[in-house]
């Protein structure tokens, strides 16, 4: 089991990793080096500090209103790690949790070691970031091939389901 994940950064109350307020954790450590990323500092996992488990479940449970968002660099690098923080935040709290990654939802899901974390994942952006598909305006993505997907469905239907924003579900 692991107990540490190494980190570039947590950063509370952001707005732009999902809807409404969230902590987002910053991993580090990513192979996908696409070009045009705005974060080309988090692919090397040296570049990171490990950071506790305990550490990360605390600083996120303290903040009661936020949801949570795993970007990085890519936490599918680190997956065992992310698998056990996502099981223990479904755990103990109700939070949201979304994922952004390089890797596409087929391939998740046909790979062993990755695909423990989805049954955890409420959104996955899948793909890797393509600068001749950037378009302003897009809903949390950067790339127009990247894809926000309804994990939850998608895991009872056995194929992708796109999640659906709704920024007022009480009157649907």
């Amino acid at each position: 089991m692991t107990n540490t994940i190494t980190l570039l950064d947590i950063i509370e109350d952001t707005v732009v990793d999902g809807p409404g307020f969230r902590v987002s954790v910053y991993a580090a450590g990513c192979t996908h080096h696409c070009q045009g990323c705005h974060n080309p500092q988090s692919w090397n996992l040296r570049n990171g500090h490990p950071v506790s488990l305990d550490y990360i479940v605390a600083k996120i449970t303290n903040n009661p209103f936020s949801n949570v968002t795993f970007s990085g660099g890519d936490p599918l690098f680190q997956v065992a790690g992310f698998t056990q923080l996502a099981k223990r935040l479904k755990i103990i709290t109700s939070k949201n949790i979304w994922c952004y990654t390089g890797f596409r939802y087929e391939e998740i899901i046909n790979s062993r070691r990755l695909s423990q974390i989805l049954p955890y994942i409420d959104v996955l952006v899948d793909g890797r970031f393509d600068p001749a598909k950037r378009k302003e305006g897009l809903l949390f993505r950067g790339s127009s091939n990247q894809r926000l997907i309804n994990v939850p469905a998608s895991l009872r239907s056995e194929k992708v389901i796109l999640w659906e924003y709704n920024p007022y579900p009480q009157y649907v």
